[in-house]
């Protein structure tokens, strides 16, 4: 099993979630969150006054999936988040060593 972290962009969110639905996935969990990589903040202006911050709002998507699924739900962020600009945000994947469904007690895949 894998979890998959994505950080996006905020308005790339509904693009990215139907790219997942249509591939099969069948829950992710998502927060915003803010932060920074090579963009290093940004300028805003807030009230006529211009200031700079240096975190920018994210989304980041975590989903738990198959080992064999992994490269798809990779490929399917990739394409969805893509905009081509600087911010696009990062894909991270991790080895999943268990999974337990609450109400049922399913564990690792049956519990996907």
């Amino acid at each position: 099993m894998k979890l998959i972290i994505a950080i996006i962009k905020p308005f790339k969110l509904d693009e990215v979630r139907e790219a997942l639905s249509s591939i099969g996935v069948a829950g992710m969990t998502v927060t915003e969150v803010k932060g920074f990589g090579r963009q290093k903040g940004q300028t805003e202006i807030y009230r006529g006054a211009e200031y700079s911050t240096n975190m920018v709002p994210k989304i980041k998507i975590e989903v738990a999936c198959t080992s064999d699924l992994s490269p798809r739900v990779v490929e399917a962020i990739q394409q969805a988040a893509n905009t081509g600009a600087i911010g696009d945000g990062k894909i991270f994947v991790l080895d999943l060593a268990e999974a337990v469904r609450i109400r049922t007690g399913e564990t690792d895949e049956t519990a996907l």
